[in-house]
């Protein structure tokens, strides 16, 4: 007796259709699963033998051989749980095979034949549509998420007998209904605000800046100076998500099982802040079944590294891919697995060990050669990919104790808006180019000249400030931002003034 059930499982942030091929034979009793399972997968024997019968179906006892196919793609996870019970359950025509053919399904089973939540609802759905199925079945707390996709008409089940009594045309079910409108209705609703940050009018501008051309940006002061509340709202600046932003942003959170069960979409701008203990596969991603890192869970948000220079140097290093290709490849023996990591990098660090080199009210006790080793920490390829350092002063005790509301993060966020407008319209037909932070060196000479004024004050900057050759692209990227906050065409001296003042770290102040 035979039967086969459609499932699915994840390849990266992926997924592929699995045949669910069940053989139940009069021989020597024994159940075998084949087809690369992993040990989750293997484990499913036992949840499956006991979710059958505690739903009231009889387990045969017999040879039982189940074969995923393709056989030579690695399988894991829990979800060929139902698939499998079900295929055992159908080889024995307790099931109308009539709904089978144009069927997914996938859940993991409780030993009393409930069912559980999955990772990666979404992307198999998208799969699911992609490859002509007309229906999903899968448990009910992982069905708001598959909802989300259009074209397949989505089930949630509670229970094992539930899907087969479904399937029989026992019960009737109604198919799960997600309203996009509804969902994003909800978008850029942040509990955080500028309006919340008293002083730093400089940091506020430069993260506008930042926010304006996607440039990564690292903040250099004191404890306490307040680097970490302005960074985590960065995100409440950024021009809201598009359907394909989230849609592809929650692919990444399904996979690792990281989206919240009544979350249909990831509708907000991530925001991470991995510990500086973090390890490199934690970071980027990997493990031996590679799975997305912390720089793929910010994909289309913001990444925040706080105290950069304790984060280890092997895993500041493997940030460099991710940062310039906006994502992660990661290749093992056997397969090779590319993870999207299109990211802005904000980043905080003190000046030196104790805090206060540049502190004008407390003293710093730190050795010229200490302050040397600790920003040496931070590698010269990393900040080349850093378009704005900027300097984080101590609040004054006046700016704190003043009841003035800063501007609130809605003005700033439109006036991002209209910057990141602007450069959709000048780089309309370039592939992979769609702010400024993504121009080659190519797209500056280009879309960056500068009048003679302007190239002027340039030079002067580079001579008497002692700006090393890597901030000069960085400037004109920066200027050409500045100058679409701005509306103009042009970039003119001041826009030019501004940018220098972002390359704190180019200064002599730091490499002597």
């Amino acid at each position: 007796m035979l039967s086969k059930i459609y499932s699915s499982s994840t390849y990266g942030i992926d997924a592929f259709i699995v045949e669910v091929e069940t053989h139940v034979e009069k021989q020597i009793p024994g159940f075998i699963i084949v087809g690369l399972p992993d040990s989750a997968v293997k484990e499913s024997r036992e949840r499956v033998m006991a979710a059958v019968k505690n739903s009231g179906y009889e387990f045969p006892v017999r040879k039982i051989t189940v074969n995923l196919a393709p056989a030579d793609i690695k399988k894991e996870g829990s979800s060929f749980d139902l698939p499998i019970a079900t295929g055992l359950v159908s080889a024995f025509e307790v099931v109308d095979a009539g709904l089978l053919q144009d069927t997914l399904l996938l859940g993991e089973l409780a030993l009393d034949g409930k069912l559980r939540h999955i990772k990666g609802a979404l992307p198999i759905t998208v799969e699911a549509k992609k490859r002509g199925f007309k229906r999903i079945i899968l448990p009910e707390d992982s069905a708001v998420e598959a909802s989300i996709v259009d074209g397949i008409e989505v089930f949630g089940m509670e229970s094992l007998a539930e899907v087969i009594q479904f399937l029989n045309g026992e019960i009737h079910k109604s198919p799960v209904i997600t309203e996009k409108e509804n969902i994003f209705s909800q978008v850029n609703i942040y509990h955080l605000d500028f309006s919340d940050v008293k002083g730093q009018e400089n940091v506020k501008r430069a993260l506008e800046v930042a926010a304006a051309g996607a440039h990564n940006i690292l903040m250099i002061g004191p404890p306490g100076s307040g680097k970490t509340m302005l960074a985590k709202r960065l995100p409440t600046i950024l021009p809201p998500m598009t359907f394909d932003e989230a849609l592809e942003t929650t692919k990444i959170h399904s996979v690792a099982g990281i989206l919240s069960k009544d979350r249909a979409l990831v509708t907000e701008r991530p925001f991470r802040n991995p510990h500086h203990t973090v390890s490199d596969a934690a970071l980027v991603g990997g493990g031996s079944f590679p799975r997305p890192g912390e720089v793929s869970f910010a994909h289309h948000g913001v990444l925040f590294l706080d105290e950069l220079p304790e984060f280890k140097k092997n895993v500041l290093e493997v940030m460099r891919q991710p940062l310039e290709d906006a994502k992660v490849t990661v290749s093992r023996s056997k397969l090779s697995l590319e993870f999207p990591a299109n990211f802005m990098l904000a980043a905080a660090m003190n000046p030196c060990p104790c805090g206060y080199f540049t502190d004008p009210s407390k003293e710093c006790t730190c050795a010229p050669p200490q302050i040397q080793r600790y920003m040496a920490k931070i590698s010269g390829p990393l900040l080349d990919r850093i378009d704005i350092h900027i300097e984080v002063p101590a609040v004054k005790y006046k700016e704190l104790a003043t009841e003035q509301k800063g501007e609130p993060s809605t003005e700033i966020r439109q006036r991002v808006i209209n910057a990141r407008g602007i450069q959709y319209k000048r780089f309309e037909g370039l592939k992979h180019i769609f702010n400024n932070a993504d121009m080659g060196s190519r797209e500056v000479r280009q879309y960056c000249k500068l009048d003679s004024a302007g190239a002027e004050l340039l030079k002067m900057a580079m001579t008497k400030l002692g700006l090393s050759a890597r901030a000069y692209d960085r400037i004109l990227k920066v200027s050409r931002t500045i100058a679409d906050l701005d509306s103009s065409e042009n970039i003119l001296p001041q826009h030019i003034s501004e940018a220098i003042q972002y390359r704190s770290l180019d200064r002599e102040l730091w490499n002597h």
